[in-house]
């Protein structure tokens, strides 16, 4: 069978010859040719399984590098001869330790291209890459038409062979016109020369150094020995080269002796001699081959019309130095037009056209083949010319399936189809193989819209004009498939085995056939004359099986067009093949006008035990029974027959395979069933045999064709090679759907499990599996569920399952179907589907009673995936399901944490948490304690757990914990509104509970390293260092909260006022924040917090003073700033029409704050008149009105410590005149007896002077002492 591969071009060159171009022009035959690698056969080599080939055509050479194990890339190239035609036969490539040399031969010219070889390209000598370079890649960086590389010819030769010398020289052995051979040699690449002839005549030979003296004066003019076809050999330090000339002799030619041999062949033919000498041999070929067994060999063809002859020479040296040649084999070929053959130390290839342009292969072993049988092989036929489309069958998708069917059309000619079919307005290069079929949709679906002129037409004429179109279509691909497919050459590698048909358009490899194919292929005359002993030893048994294949030749060939797509459609839609063979049957009898039938029923009377043949031809067709292990080997295979191309190779072959194999056993059982319809007459034991055939033969036969069927349709979407026997449906290791499953596969694995769905019992759980991995991919989540829980009572049953449930870590102590769907749960969790997830895991639920562990990973799986979905309710329920307590505390967790995020707090807080109450408590409180205050509510979250549960001591204490941790951690705007709002909302938590009950405990911040992001603290020996002693508790009550809360508030009035200051205030104590307030200007706020935590009220008044003094002594500036401050607190009023200024207004403020707190001694009025007075300040006159009129004495201390004498003075004679009555109110006296006020200080003031008094108190004590109704 062959197989075609394609191959684009990389690279074009253009070379020039340096000729002009010939009047007329020359064509010559277009050629093809193949070069092996010496260690193409090594495995794993670098050169291993590669090869090169090429094709000519007029002025083009093009070169293809292959291989089976590694893609290659930049493996192809064209070159272009300027004015030259290349010579058919013409490339010769040949292999040195460094170096791939192509040696060219046009009709003008010769040329040589050194390339860099496989081996020097990678160091590694074992292939490791799946992608290399081909020794392609840089032919555009060689000077390929430097004149060391070419040589200019004065005439066109006739034929050509080409080797390489030891010492590097490239020699061109060339036929001249003129006859004799002609060797042009050019110095090595790598060396300086000059180009060298050598012209070998069988009467002399002369060497020149440049061109050739013309025939006419040399006089020796011997056109009958004009060599029609050379080869040439190197053995040992010399070439011999072959010329077999037209005058039907072979001359054998030393490259140091000259001629050396010249033998007749027409010796060697039997008749007809005669004739043939008058007749010139311009057809024959010539063939040289080397084996150690028989040395070096020689194949020539001889053209003989209707009967051509291929005689195999081997050349034999005696000791005196003389040659001859020696018969070993004559083979005749008797039918159509040899194109090439090959020959191999065993075998010869012939490659031939019938008369009906088809292609013809044959080979024939020379050493041992007597009967002169060639051996057939099986080529490919050409697509069918009329395509039938059934009545339910749409036009374009039957035709797209047979135009891209693997082994119908390259994509060249669907290209070249399409290109002429668009009149060439566009041009396709590379174009993937999906994108070229869209293209041909397209065309086609638009020259069909282009032609239609009416608007309105039945079906019926839409679908005339699809077929009309697509046919016309179909048929000039069909031209352009016959021309890529007119064959060229063989090339055959004797290392691998390997057989190559190279065509016009692409290669075809040629592959071994199976015994039972090769039967049912095989033409009558070569069953009748080559018995298929080869299969059954029994030569009965044999002699029935051929007999029985014959009918089924005879079938075959009934069965065609309507019939043969009924059977086709039959297995398609899974319909009973048993059935589909008796309508077939019943059309043949129907319309068997030939009798065929009858033809067919004498045949069979010839089948001694029909039985017999059809079981031994159904085992042969059976792959389950022939499924032997082969011997293990341990050698890194992976990179063998791991390229595209042998990709392709392989499915084709294994689609060519399943396509004969599944027409045989459709003829099979339509022929068994003409076994039934005949009756016992053809059966030799009666209704015993009958019943067997019905209950046994048919139904494997019937078995078979499904398998084949689907192995048919798989092998056209391989990705990648598999053994046949891998593909096989009953294989009980399911490798090949697993294989499909893990290359992504997923609409043929669909395909694939539909096909054998009625009929296949194997690996039936395994194949819902990879079904519902199918849907998965394809997002069909119900069904894939179906399918998974179809497939679950089948674990423990198949190899698949097993394996796949068998990898699990716990696969010892968890029942199989437990871990089977733990499996399923990961895959449907993969690709995201929840919901499918929870009904798996409550239907696994059912399997895992006993198993408390997977139980309790079971209802985590269905929590998780209902609080995803958003179903609290169900999230919570199965969290309380759940056995494990640390799962179910880690569920808990995640609920409470998730519920926040989303902001569902109210399903958060009303879930009754039956035995989790202080769980939920522990894990907000944690929650709470260790996340950021301002980004997360948990403390908020846990006030509300408690209000609603009513536990308002609990919702007091968290929300002041909140408010004490803002306070430390928020030192912003926000953060003390919401520190404000937190011990707010803890008082009124308080306050709903009786007063006996209204208290709790101080929060206890903790150590630092127990706070959130901290690390433990250690010793300088890096010791844990031991833990602080705990403090004592501390109860906080209502009167507690109240005070905080105030404090709270004064810090947040400072951080509206002054926003720096929120940085510092958020944790400042009472006595602080009076000095934060009054730096800032708020007294009126100050003086309350004074007030409530029971503080001096002098730094406030100090603070009040100090900014009068700077306000009298500031600036504009100064004023403008205060009017802030001022707003801030509550001014007196006062009704006046002159207008304030704000120095007016802080004093004000001043004194109405010395008004309205009054202490003991007038202490705030002493501080005030101190710190004026420590500056420098004038005490104002209402100020020293209003502090002489409380304590005069005090006052006059302070003029005496501050130096202000004067003023002292003044105070002095002041108070004296109102001791003795002139302006008494003023210092707060009532005296009703002048005179006896006026008796005691006369009286004091004779015993001391009034400058020795101590003090003023002194003064009024003296005053006093005489009247005790006088109040200071």
């Amino acid at each position: 069978m062959n197989i075609h591969i394609f191959e684009p071009v990389d690279q074009v060159l253009c070379l020039c010859a340096g000729v002009s171009a010939p009047p007329g022009g020359v064509k010559l035959p277009d050629s093809a040719g193949g070069f092996s690698y010496e260690e193409s056969g090594t495995l794993l080599s670098i050169t291993s399984n590669r090869f090169i080939h090429w094709s000519t055509s007029g002025d083009t050479v093009q070169l293809v590098e292959q291989s089976l194990d590694t893609n290659l890339l930049n493996n192809a190239i064209r070159l272009k001869f300027l004015h030259c035609s290349v010579l058919p036969g013409g490339v010769h490539i040949h292999e040195t330790l460094n170096n791939v040399i192509i040696l060219i031969v046009t009709n003008l010219s010769v040329h040589r291209l050194v390339l860099p070889h496989p081996t020097r390209m990678y160091r590694s000598e074992l292939v490791t890459e799946l992608q290399m370079q081909s020794v392609f890649t840089d032919v555009g960086k060689l000077s390929i038409q430097d004149e060391a590389h070419s040589f200019i010819l004065p005439q066109s030769p006739a034929a050509s062979a080409a080797w390489i010398s030891p010492n590097g020289h490239a020699h061109f052995a060339l036929a001249p016109p003129t006859g004799g051979v002609t060797v042009v040699t050019l110095p090595p690449h790598d060396q300086q020369g000059s180009v060298s002839l050598l012209e070998l005549k069988q009467s002399s030979v002369m060497q020149r150094l440049a061109g050739w003296m013309p025939s006419a004066i040399r006089g020796e003019q011997s056109p009958c020995d004009l060599a029609v076809s050379l080869a040439a050999w190197s053995l040992e330090d010399d070439t011999f080269i072959f010329a077999l000339c037209q005058d039907h002799k072979l001359r054998v030619w030393s490259f140091k002796l000259q001629c050396v041999l010249v033998a007749d062949l027409l010796d060697y033919v039997p008749v007809g001699r005669a004739e043939l000498r008058c007749v010139p041999g311009q057809a024959h070929r010539l063939r040289v081959c080397f084996s150690g067994s028989t040395g070096l060999c020689v194949c020539v063809y001889l053209a003989i019309p209707k009967r051509g002859q291929f005689c195999v020479l081997q050349l034999m040296a005696s000791d005196n130095g003389r040659y001859s040649l020696e018969n070993i084999s004559t083979q005749f070929s008797t039918q159509e037009t040899l194109v090439d053959f090959a020959l191999t130390s065993t075998d010869i290839w012939g490659l031939w056209v019938d008369d009906d342009n088809q292609t013809v292969v044959k080979y024939i072993n020379f050493e041992h083949n007597t009967a002169g049988m060639w051996n057939q092989v099986f080529v490919q036929p050409p697509p069918e010319e009329e395509i039938h489309i059934g009545l339910d069958q749409d036009p374009r998708e039957t035709y797209l399936d047979v135009l891209f069917s693997p082994l119908r059309f390259t994509a060249e000619a669907i290209v070249k189809a399409l290109q002429i079919y668009k009149r060439g307005t566009e041009r396709f290069v590379d174009v993937p193989w999906d994108a070229l079929k869209k293209e041909v949709t397209l065309a086609v679906e638009n020259e069909l819209q282009s032609s239609v002129t009416e608007f309105e037409f039945s079906q019926e004429d839409y679908r005339m004009l699809q077929v009309e179109f697509w046919s016309k279509f179909y048929a000039c691909c069909l031209q352009y498939q016959e021309a890529l497919s007119t064959p060229l050459a063989l090339h055959i590698n004797q290392a691998t085995a390997m057989v190559c048909l190279l065509k016009k358009g692409f290669v075809s490899f040629l592959l071994p056939c199976f015994a039972v194919d090769h039967l049912y292929l095989s033409s009558d005359l070569f069953l009748c004359v080559s018995p298929p002993m080869f299969v059954w030893s029994d030569s009965d048994l044999s002699r029935d099986v051929l007999q029985m294949v014959q009918c089924l030749r005879m079938v075959s060939d009934c069965v065609q067009g309507e019939m043969a797509c009924e059977m086709e459609k039959a297995l398609e839609l899974l319909l009973s093949p048993e059935r589909a063979a008796e309508q077939v049957l019943e059309n043949m009898l129907a319309n068997d006008s030939e009798n065929v039938i009858e033809d067919i029923t004498n045949k069979l009377q010839d089948v001694r035990n029909p039985l017999a043949a059809m079981g031994a031809l159904l085992r042969e067709l059976d792959l389950e029974t022939d499924m032997e292990t082969g011997p293990e080997t341990t050698a890194p295979l992976s990179q063998l027959y791991g390229s595209t191309v042998a990709v392709s190779v392989v499915c084709q072959a294994v689609c060519q395979v399943a396509l004969t194999r599944a027409l045989l056993c459709r003829d099979l059982l339509i022929l068994q069933h003409l076994y039934l319809r005949l009756g016992d007459n053809m059966l030799l034991a009666g209704s015993a045999q009958s019943l067997q055939l019905q209950q046994d033969l048919i139904p494997r036969c019937s078995h078979l064709l499904c398998c084949y069927y689907l192995l048919k349709q798989l092998s056209q979407t391989l990705a990648s090679p598999v053994p046949l026997d891998t593909l096989w449906p009953s294989n009980p290791g399911f490798l090949f759907p697993e294989c499909m499953m893990g290359n992504c596969q997923y609409t043929q694995l669909q395909e694939y499990v539909r096909l054998i769905g009625p009929w296949c019992q194997a690996n039936v759980g395994s194949c819902r599996f990879i079904l519902g991995q199918a849907y998965l991919a394809s997002g069909e989540g119900q069904k894939a569920l179906q399918c998974f829980q179809e497939a679950a009572p089948e674990v423990e049953k198949e190899e698949f399952l097993n394996r796949l449930t068998g990898s699990e870590e716990e696969a010892g102590t968890t029942a199989p179907r437990l871990l089977y769907y733990n499996k399923v749960l990961r895959l449907l969790e993969d690709v995201g589907l929840p919901e499918l997830v929870i009904q798996l895991a409550t239907l696994a639920i059912s399997e895992a009673v006993n198993d408390e562990r997977s139980l309790a990973a079971l209802w985590t799986r269905i929590f998780k995936h209902h609080l995803d979905l958003g179903h609290n309710r169900e999230a919570y329920e199965a969290l309380t399901q759940n056995p494990d307590a640390s799962r179910q505390l880690d569920c808990l967790r995640q609920l409470v944490v998730v519920l926040c995020e989303r902001a569902q707090l109210q399903d958060l807080v009303q879930f009754p948490y039956v035995n989790l109450h202080e769980e939920v408590v522990s894990i907000i409180e944690s929650r709470a304690r260790a996340v950021d205050l301002m980004t997360h509510n948990y403390y908020e979250l846990l006030y509300a757990f408690h209000i609603n549960r009513h536990n308002y001591r609990k919702a007091g204490t968290v929300m002041f914990e909140y408010g004490m941790r803002l306070g430390r951690e928020v030192r912003t705007l926000r953060g003390l509104q919401k520190q404000v709002n937190c011990f707010l909302a803890a008082l009124n938590c308080l306050r709903l509970i009786r007063p006996e009950y209204a208290w709790i405990v101080q929060p206890s911040p903790g150590p630092a390293s127990d706070r959130p992001g901290t690390s433990p603290k250690r010793t300088h020996d890096g010791e844990l260092a031991a833990a602080p002693v705990s403090r004592q508790i501390e109860i906080l009550e209502l009167q507690d909260l109240e005070k905080e809360y105030i404090l709270s508030r004064c810090r947040l009035t400072l951080a509206q006022q002054h926003p720096p200051s929120a940085a510092i205030a958020g944790s400042a104590s009472a006595a602080e924040m009076v000095a934060l307030l009054v730096q800032a200007g708020l007294f009126d706020t100050a003086l309350s917090l004074c007030q409530t935590f029971k503080l001096p009220l002098t730094p406030v008044f100090e603070g009040l003073t100090f900014k009068c003094i700077k306000l009298q002594y500031g600036g504009e500036q100064s004023q403008n700033e205060a009017w802030n401050w001022l707003a801030a607190n509550q001014l007196p009023s006062l009704i006046t029409t002159k207008e304030c200024s704000a120095t007016d207004e802080a004093w004000r403020l001043l004194a109405s704050y010395l008004e309205k707190h009054q202490s003991q001694n007038a202490q705030y009025y002493r501080c005030v008149i101190n710190r004026l007075l420590s500056h420098g300040v004038p005490v104002p006159d209402w100020l020293v009105n209003a502090y002489k009129k409380v304590d005069a004495a005090a006052l006059l201390r302070l003029y005496l410590n501050y130096d202000q004498l004067e003023s002292a003075a003044e105070l002095v004679l002041e108070y004296v005149d109102a001791l003795l009555g002139k302006g008494h109110q003023y210092f707060g006296i009532e005296v009703s007896s002048y005179a006896r006020m006026q008796s005691l200080l006369n009286t004091e003031l004779k015993a001391r002077p009034l400058w020795a008094l101590r003090s003023g108190q002194e003064l009024q004590q003296i005053v006093s002492s005489g009247r005790p109704a006088i109040r200071l």
